[in-house]
């Protein structure tokens, strides 16, 4: 099984920084990141969310190990795809000021909406979904992609993430 110090030690490894420069960008000392990567000790928990996005992963995938469970994009062969209606888009914002927001709506619905011309408050409401595109991720869902569709990080820090299951 591998220890929180041995995964922040492979972490850090891919994400291309030494020990000196990964305690350059948390500001504290290499010997920090040494302590912990040999098990010796754990990081602050008041570093965890800077040390995640240091690495490139979410906290709880830090902590635990496990990637986040949105599914990656893949194309279902024609044969293998389910109805549209029994499909859910799922939206996931987590804004840098610490808001999050999930909205579950299902594709029927999303379909049906857009067929009639309307348009999904919960969607086109929100300052980072405006360039988002549903129709054409009805499209995509129609052509058999499913998973995770869009990921956007914003220069102000948003993430949003919308995915179809």
């Amino acid at each position: 099984m591998e220890t929180i110090g041995k995964r922040i030690s492979r972490l850090r490894r891919e994400a291309g920084y030494t020990q000196d420069t990964l305690a350059d960008v948390l500001g504290i000392t290499p010997q920090a990141i040494s302590k912990w990567e040999c098990d010796i000790t754990c990081p602050d928990i008041s570093l965890l969310p800077a040390l995640a996005k240091a690495l490139g992963v979410t906290t709880d995938e830090l902590l635990s190990g496990k990637s986040e469970s949105e599914p990656a994009v893949k194309i279902v062969p024609k044969d293998e795809r389910r109805d549209i209606g029994d499909m859910m888009l799922k939206i996931v914002v987590d804004s840098n000021d610490g808001d999050k927001v999930r909205v579950n709506i299902p594709m029927a619905l999303v379909q049906v909406a857009l067929e009639m011309g309307m348009e999904l408050p919960q969607v086109s409401n929100k300052d980072c979904l405006r360039g988002i595109d549903l129709g054409e991720i009805v499209n995509l869902v129609k052509a058999g992609a499913v998973g995770n569709l869009v990921e956007v990080e914003s220069s102000d820090g948003d993430v949003v993430r919308i995915f179809v299951e």
